[in-house]
């Protein structure tokens, strides 16, 4: 049987509170270890609940130099924002909950800015400073604003511009254009197009007096140069614009058909294709046509008209006074008659010579017709409409299909032609047939397994954070702290059974211990005799009890 020495209580110790008692009790080995285990555990949970409240950290900037990334901390401080660097110091993190909310402050600061310095470099003028250093602050302005507006695509990463701007002289005949290299840095994966490349160019030949675009050079990172890359297809002649042009029109074409036709066959039992082919030749025609005058609408533009008569009277009659008479007063010869030797017109001469002329100028029917033919214009329209067989539920439950007839084909043919404005001398086509359609097998997407999406994992953190907080205090809870207290209560059981044994009153001691120590002796003469036993085979034990109470319980 095992003995371990137990000290009694004293009455002093007994008058305390239970859990003070039970602590007096204890040696001062014991009130150490209880007292290092107690420490143990509220380090081991601090720890545990500062981890699991430690907040994720994601990226707020990364790739900044290092004027832009001081500044930055240097806001982050101000704003009592905690912050960490990535591996290599190549980015600044701060809290998942605060990245947006610290980009809006820190962009209404203007960071980050880059690198770059804009028109607020003349905002700072130094008092007696120079034409020259003016001139370079305001080109260097120009060339900052500039990069910026460049890093504002998306595709590009960043930028630089170089403006090579001539001092302006009064001889024209030595005076020099400027010139404009751009840099541009572009991220990963992403290409310039040709027409962003041409926005580039005409974004900075339009901000700089006098520059024309072909003065302006676009490198990317890799030193290309992407400024005088060609598009064949322009040079050919063909325009991605006109190709978007065609697919609307087609597109708009299926759609009237398909808004037609779907009331009468139901949504999804026809299908429509339509191909069109488009002028876009541009023609300019002009004519002049000059057709004959008819004479019944004969315009006269202008008439001119002269005429001129000469007469010479010479000598008639006998010779003498009375044929040399002037002729007499003309008289009507049927109421009057001629007196006798007075000259008539039958006895006058004729004129000598007439003259007459006559000049008419007419219109001349002139027609002058300039045309000018019309862009994107259709040629041609070809049709192909085909139209799902009917669909009729026997009584037994299955479904059976059958064809439409020649009339319906034609009422749709006749609906399609009109729907897509059908014009035979144009040379459209238009086929219109029946024919069941096959169901399309079921696509299988393959769904990602739960356990792998974003919201699973960030959950399953979280849970692995608690779960390991509530193992690490119910171990300590059930498995450091409660056998400790057990342990320490089956002491005081044992020193209450064994204060009565004791020979020398409440501060005796008697070392027992073992399964069913407090039960071995039942009477006052066996306990006696059993602790001279004990004091016969181990009188060591004996000497360490008498130690304990010379001591008072306290070695």
């Amino acid at each position: 049987m095992a003995i371990e020495q137990v000290t009694l209580p004293t009455p002093a110790q007994a008058a305390l509170p239970a859990p003070l008692a039970f602590i007096s009790q204890m040696t001062m080995r014991q009130k150490l270890a209880g007292m290092a285990a107690a420490a143990l555990a509220i380090a081991v949970l601090t720890g545990l609940w500062l981890w699991s409240r430690t907040p994720d950290y994601q990226v707020l900037f990364s790739n900044l130099n290092e004027k832009d990334g001081g500044a930055i901390i240097a806001a982050l401080q101000q704003q009592n924002v905690p912050y960490r660097y990535s591996e290599g110091g190549a980015a600044i993190l701060v809290p998942s909950g605060q990245v947006h909310d610290v980009r809006l402050k820190l962009a209404s600061q203007g960071l980050p800015r880059g690198g770059l310095v804009g028109f607020e470099l003349m905002e700072a003028q130094k008092l007696g400073l120079s034409q020259f250093a003016e001139h370079i602050n305001y080109q260097r302005a120009l060339e900052g604003e500039l990069a910026r507006s460049i890093q504002s695509l998306s595709a590009v990463d960043g930028a630089r511009v170089h403006l090579a701007i001539p001092k302006q002289t009064g001889f024209l005949r030595d005076e020099q254009k400027p010139t404009a290299s751009v840099l541009v840095n572009l991220r990963g994966g992403r290409l310039l197009e040709a027409s962003q490349v041409a926005g580039i160019v005409h974004l900075v030949a339009s901000s700089v007096p006098e520059l024309l675009p072909s003065a302006v050079s676009i490198l990317d990172q890799n030193g290309k140069l992407l400024s005088q890359n060609k598009d064949g297809r322009r040079d050919a002649g063909l325009d991605p614009t006109q190709l978007k042009y065609v697919e609307e029109m087609e597109q708009g074409y299926i759609k009237r058909i398909e808004q037609i036709l779907t009331p009468i066959t139901g949504p999804g039992n026809h299908r429509a294709q339509v191909t069109a082919a488009v002028d876009f030749d541009q023609a300019e025609q002009t004519a002049e046509t000059y057709a004959p005058n008819p004479p019944d609408k004969a315009a006269i533009r202008s008439q001119q008209s002269q005429e001129q008569t000469t007469r010479e009277a010479g000598a008639t009659g006998v010779p003498g006074a009375l044929s040399n008479q002037p002729p007499a007063p003309a008289t009507a010869p049927l109421t009057t008659p001629a007196a006798p030797g007075t000259p008539t017109a039958a006895n006058q001469p004729a004129p000598l010579n007439a003259s007459k002329n006559a000049t008419v100028n007419y219109e001349v029917d002139k027609t002058v017709r300039h045309v000018k033919t019309a862009v994107g214009t259709v040629k041609r329209l070809s049709v192909a409409v085909v139209v799902n067989h009917k669909t009729e539920k026997l009584p037994d439950g299955k479904v059976k299909t059958t064809p439409l007839s020649e009339a319906e084909i034609k009422q749709i043919t006749d609906l399609v032609r009109e729907a897509m404005g059908f014009n035979k001398e144009r040379g459209d086509t238009l086929n219109v047939t029946s024919s069941p359609f096959r169901a399309a097998d079921p696509e299988t997407l393959s769904e990602a397994p739960f356990w792998k999406s974003p919201e699973f994992i960030s959950l399953a953190k979280d849970i692995f954070k608690y779960a390991l907080f509530a193992g690490v205090a119910l171990y300590l809870l059930f498995g450091v702290i409660k056998p400790l207290v057990r342990q320490m209560a089956a002491r005081k059981e044992e020193q209450d059974a064994l204060r009565d044994v004791t020979p020398g009153g409440d501060d005796a001691v008697v070392s027992l211990s073992g399964p069913g120590a407090a039960l071995a002796l039942p009477s006052f003469e066996q306990k006696l005799a059993q602790a001279k036993e004990l004091a016969k085979n181990d009188p060591k034990l004996v000497a360490n009890v008498i130690k304990e109470w010379t001591h008072g319980g306290q070695g």
